[in-house]
């Protein structure tokens, strides 16, 4: 029998009427919930739009300025308790021992403003498109990436970095840098690219490190191939401020 032609039904037989009843029960389920749906909307809304309120990138902005705002304010009041327990604690001699040693350890954890020759090393994406990319590379080919990032950031401690910024945040050795997507997190902070990585120090030595790092020349092939963007220079003299952030590690572990 043709496949478009359909078989005759016995008269005798009882109506199809199985697929009938079922609609006849979801659709008022279906309606209810619907009208429940739009009844919570409108709660929700009270009037307004809800999507309008869904901006990501403002959102972010938004939470960017609110932490930098709080970043200054602890600076400032560090500053203020820093003063005044130096002010007024009594002067006895194991507090002064005790203080002498905190200010001698000050600079190596980065509580003092530094200042000195230093290098810049910075990383941006591609420009190239992603439907111009050749068949055997990724998005992923043509954006700067968390590892990239540390590589530098290793290369140049590595080197003998006395200090270190990345991007406007001075950071010291246990600062952690993240990457989400083509975005960069740093002590609460979000960042876009260029990145830009700067340590004062023996520029020389930390230009080798930097050179010689093996992530770092993977890095470089990417530069030549697809274009990412690769910048390094030295400055005469760099000034750098306090960390504000903890010292203290809540994880360690000692590797033999």
């Amino acid at each position: 029998m043709p496949d478009d032609v359909e078989p005759a039904r016995d008269p005798a037989a009882p109506a199809p009427r199985r697929r009938l009843r079922t609609w006849t029960v979801l659709v008022p389920v279906i309606t209810a919930v619907a009208g429940l749906m739009f009844a919570m909307s409108f709660r929700a809304a009270q009037g307004s739009d809800l999507r309008a309120d869904r901006d990501l990138p403002q959102l972010i902005l938004d939470a960017n300025e609110r932490v930098e705002a709080q970043a200054a304010r602890l600076d400032t009041l560090q500053h203020e308790v820093d003063g005044l327990s130096k002010a007024q604690a009594p002067r006895d001699a194991r507090l002064g021992a005790l203080t002498d040693k905190a200010d001698a350890y000050a600079r190596e954890v980065g509580r003092t403003p530094v200042s000195g020759p230093a290098l810049t090393v910075t990383l941006t994406d591609s420009k190239v498109s992603l439907d111009s990319l050749p068949a055997q590379f990724t998005g992923d080919d043509i954006v700067v990436h968390q590892q990239d990032v540390q590589a530098v950031v290793n290369a140049l401690w590595a080197g003998g970095a006395q200090a270190m910024m990345i991007q406007d945040q001075r950071v010291i050795a246990t600062s952690a840098v993240r990457c989400v997507g083509n975005t960069l997190i740093l002590q609460g902070r979000v960042y876009s690219p260029p990145y830009v990585i700067t340590a004062i120090g023996d520029t020389g030595r930390m230009q080798r490190a930097v050179t010689a790092d093996p992530t770092i020349q993977i890095y470089q092939q990417y530069v030549a191939a697809m274009g990412l963007g690769w910048d390094m220079s030295v400055e005469r003299q760099a000034k750098f401020p306090a960390y504000s952030g903890s010292v203290e590690l809540s994880h360690a572990q000692v590797i033999p």
